[in-house]
């Protein structure tokens, strides 16, 4: 459903980036930080459903390899409905919509560990571009849909070169360098640079820098995307 119709399919073989190689170091990784995190994430659920009314899963239609849609999954950071009021799809820090654990668990990018689940079922890598939803994705040229010749990443080279405060024309011409250039090498880098950006804060927030700008009339991100 959804992109199929529109043929965003990228102009590359099939194959995703790093075949087997890739898949199994996202299963030796994956699997025992999903156990090892178990409890961690089980606790995490526990606060979001003291904290404030509503689910604890925010779910996400997200397009991933060869432009196959799925739904992403993160801990709820921010109150139900938040991209319908306010300030819309756009956020920023100190926003009121963030609950109390959700600034804590943004700054920490702890609201990502669910997608752990996702690179299980193999919708999702450890290191990659990060996914993003549907309606941007029918803004790509045909060459920025080289993009989903990867599945999308829990992190990624963009995420440790400016994250959230990089437009997005930016993040892509990053993410079509990093499928240029893969190695298994490389993205043991990244992963041990997203551990540095994480213990920092650091760019979790567009500020003036970031957001959506694809098109004449940019759409921001999804309060719940880096």
């Amino acid at each position: 459903r959804g992109l199929a119709a529109v043929s965003t399919r990228p102009p590359h073989p099939s194959v995703a980036l790093g075949g087997r190689a890739k898949r199994a170091v996202d299963l030796v990784v994956a699997l025992p930080l999903t156990i090892l995190l178990a409890p961690v994430m089980a606790a995490i659920a526990i606060w979001i459903r003291r904290d404030s009314p509503g689910p604890v899963i925010f779910r996400q239609r997200r397009v991933g390899l060869h432009g196959r849609e799925f739904d992403v999954l993160k801990f709820r950071s921010m109150v139900v409905g938040a991209e319908r009021i306010g300030a819309g799809l756009a956020v920023q820090a100190n926003d009121a919509r963030i609950t109390r654990s959700g600034a804590i668990l943004r700054r920490l990018s702890l609201d990502e560990l669910p997608q752990l689940i996702n690179v299980l079922k193999g919708e999702m890598s450890i290191v990659g571009p990060r996914p993003t939803v549907p309606a941007q994705v029918l803004q790509y040229t045909d060459a920025q849909r080289g993009r989903l010749r990867a599945r999308p990443g829990v992190t990624g080279l963009a995420q440790v070169r400016g994250r959230a405060t990089l437009p997005w024309s930016e993040r892509i011409a990053i993410d079509l360098e990093y499928i240029d250039n893969w190695s298994l090498a490389g993205d043991l880098a990244i992963i041990a640079k997203t551990i540095l950006v994480v213990l920092r804060g650091e760019d979790t927030y567009k500020g003036t820098t970031g957001g959506f700008d694809l098109t004449s009339h940019p759409e921001e991100e999804p309060p719940s995307q880096r």
